[in-house]
């Protein structure tokens, strides 16, 4: 957006502050959210606090640096603010979990260290951030964050010192953090239609018993080497081991890996399926879903404590869950599996068009960092981290508001698509 447009939305701006930061006790501090929001949506290569200082009349560097790094203000009730807002506007299809990483040079920007990065596609010096997004084929919105300790962090009391980690915050691997995000907009009285997550999260059993022990309905990718049973394999106790002790029942044959099962069905078996419309044209490819038991040692045990936990006693079979499975023509085998515990009958398209869904996260992420300097922010601190992050999100909720809005294709109405093409041009 230029200045002319922010201008022309500041009065719906001061509202939308009003209620989303009630929560910030001072007067002072919600006015600095307001200039922070403007100079966010405003135009401009950075989004530092220098840098907006620079291009708003009203902006003051000092306050500010201070409003964001030293201020006490709990983003929380932001957040949640936003999500109330936004989740019934949007009209989510699902939940989307995500992580994203901030590039970083040197050792002492709270949570950095040599890890993967995804904006670089490789090892590299970085922060990691962990997101649950509300999400439809219209829009999206991040609900909630949390920052990734990575290990080193959580055994340096001087850099935590530094940078103001709290003391109960130690290292948690991504999906246990995606999980008390979850857990904490549970408390917002919120709750998802279905989460989706890439294999990155999907993979793991530990996450995927976890969403099903909280009630959570899921669609999550899968490497093609997770292994499985077929859904109608039994399994059968073995003969005694002779020492008087019942022996568990267990598979007679050994456990698949699905991209070897999906395969196994013949191409003829996917049917053509699209989801959405895209860019150049309709998004089409061919799909199977079939019934199917994650296997492995970790699913076993968690299906046993379950059982245990719920009956006092585990007959040996293991939950079962659909197998959907992508082959693209032009590939001689199937590319992409997913896993979700949907209903039995839930359809082929709406599978799929759940799975796919997470491109409106890949939309956000671009949105917030290239449009709205989620990456730009140049403070150390814990607290400096959140409050930045938090409010990138507030300007991202009213730029998605104001395009929602009746007549909000009018050539003048503001967008998070206008911050992302000035920045690109």
């Amino acid at each position: 957006m230029d200045a002319h447009e922010v201008n022309r939305v500041r009065a719906t701006l001061a509202l939308f502050v009003a209620d989303v930061f009630a929560s910030v006790p001072r007067k002072d501090q919600r006015a600095k959210s307001d200039c922070y929001l403007r100079g966010l949506m405003t135009d401009g290569r950075r989004k530092s606090i220098q840098a907006m200082a620079s291009r708003l009349p009203d902006g003051n560097e000092q306050n500010l640096q201070q409003f964001v790094n030293q201020s006490t203000w709990d983003p929380v009730p932001v957040r949640r603010r936003i999500a109330e807002r936004l989740v019934p506007r949007i009209g989510p299809d699902a939940w989307a979990v995500d992580d994203v990483s901030f590039p970083k040079d040197g050792r002492m920007s709270v949570g950095v260290t040599h890890q993967y990065c995804g904006a670089l596609g490789k090892q590299a010096n970085c922060q990691v951030a962990v997101s649950v997004h509300a999400v439809s084929d219209a829009a999206s919105c991040p609900m909630n964050w949390r920052l990734f300790v990575p290990q080193e962090w959580a055994d340096d009391p001087v850099r935590r010192r530094r940078t103001g980690v709290p003391a109960e915050v130690g290292h948690r691997e991504k999906w246990r953090l995606a999980l008390d995000a979850l857990d904490e907009v549970a408390t917002w009285q919120l709750v998802p239609p279905v989460v989706v997550a890439d294999a990155g999260y999907g993979q793991n059993a530990d996450f995927r018993a976890a969403l099903a022990k909280r009630g959570h309905a899921y669609v999550v990718g899968i490497r093609g080497d997770l292994t499985v049973q077929p859904h109608d394999a039994v399994p059968a106790a073995p003969a005694g081991s002779g020492n008087g002790r019942p022996s568990l029942p267990r598979y007679r044959q050994p456990s698949v890996p699905v991209a070897d099962l999906a395969a196994a069905a013949g191409r003829e078996a996917f049917q053509e399926v699209t989801w959405r419309e895209g860019s150049r044209g309709p998004m089409t490819s061919r799909f199977l879903s079939i019934k199917v038991r994650p296997a492995g040692v970790r699913s076993r045990r968690l299906a046993r404590a379950a059982a245990v936990a719920g009956h006092g006693w585990w007959d040996g079979v293991l939950p079962q869950v659909q197998l959907l499975a992508e082959w693209p023509v032009g590939e001689d085998k199937p590319t992409r599996f997913w896993l979700s515990d949907l209903p039995d009958d839930a359809p082929i398209p709406e599978l799929v068009r759940l799975a796919k869904i997470r491109w409106r996260i890949e939309h956000d992420y671009r949105e917030l960092k290239h449009g709205l300097g989620l990456d730009h922010f140049e403070g150390r601190s814990w607290t400096g981290w959140h409050h930045h992050t938090t409010l990138v999100t507030a300007a991202h909720a009213f730029l998605t508001e104001q395009r929602l809005a009746p007549k909000a294709d009018t050539a003048d109405s503001p967008s998070t698509r206008s911050s992302t093409s000035s920045r690109a041009s």
